[in-house]
């Protein structure tokens, strides 16, 4: 009897990590994965990328540098190293890494070296950020075919992701506020300020140019 009972404890705990193994898979299943890009002015691209389906959500912040919890002024002055960046959220059973690279390939000029669009600068230059070797096959892969159908040298570095500073507050979903700010073409709602900003920098304009109607986010 001792022994029938052994071999049913046995059983049941066999059983149980089992069942534990399969819950666990279910739940990285179900679960979200991120994706750190730079692409210039990271009010732009999280605009872009939160209108994505399967993106749960997009922060702006400041990655790639030396310097430890750095300012919007620390990055934009120079000499931090950072770029400014953007983190996003995924769903993956509803959008794929793939898919992502190839949005924000197809978003950005990835042949200029020296920023994006009217900001210029290192802290405003395109790159993907990986984890691991299979990101990185992944972000290359992407690239690869990028620039076969772009038919030019692609710039865009795929770099070891290091640590995300979040941005300051102000800056999280800029491009949908209703604070009133002070532009150049005088006080307006802040999102106005990031339409006509956007428009200004010729962002659009130039995405349209490189990859005409693969360009996802013209006119967003």
């Amino acid at each position: 009897m001792t022994r029938f009972q052994n071999l049913k404890t046995l059983a049941l705990t066999i059983f149980i990590l089992l069942g534990g193994l399969a819950h666990g898979h279910r739940a990285q299943a179900m679960g979200t994965d991120t994706l750190v890009v730079a692409g210039g002015c990271f009010w732009c691209v999280e605009s872009d990328f939160e209108s994505v389906p399967g993106v749960r959500g997009v922060v702006s912040g400041y990655t790639g540098g030396s310097t430890k919890n750095p300012s919007y002024k620390d990055v934009t002055k120079g000499g931090s190293g950072h770029y400014e960046a953007v983190k996003i959220t995924f769903d993956p059973d509803t959008v794929t890494r793939e898919t992502l690279l190839n949005l924000f390939f197809r978003s950005v000029d990835p042949t200029d070296a020296g920023g994006q669009f009217c900001d210029r600068g290192d802290s405003y230059r395109s790159a993907i950020f990986v984890a691991n070797k299979v990101e990185q096959g992944l972000a290359d892969s992407a690239k690869a075919k990028a620039q076969a159908q772009l038919g030019q040298t692609i710039v865009t570095p795929i770099l070891k992701e290091g640590k995300f500073y979040k941005a300051e507050a102000y800056h999280q979903d800029y491009y949908k506020g209703s604070k009133i700010v002070l532009t150049r073409f005088g006080p307006k709602k802040q999102s106005e300020a990031y339409k006509r900003y956007r428009k200004a920098c010729g962002r659009d304009a130039r995405v349209k140019a490189l990859w005409g109607s693969d360009a996802p986010f013209v006119g967003h």
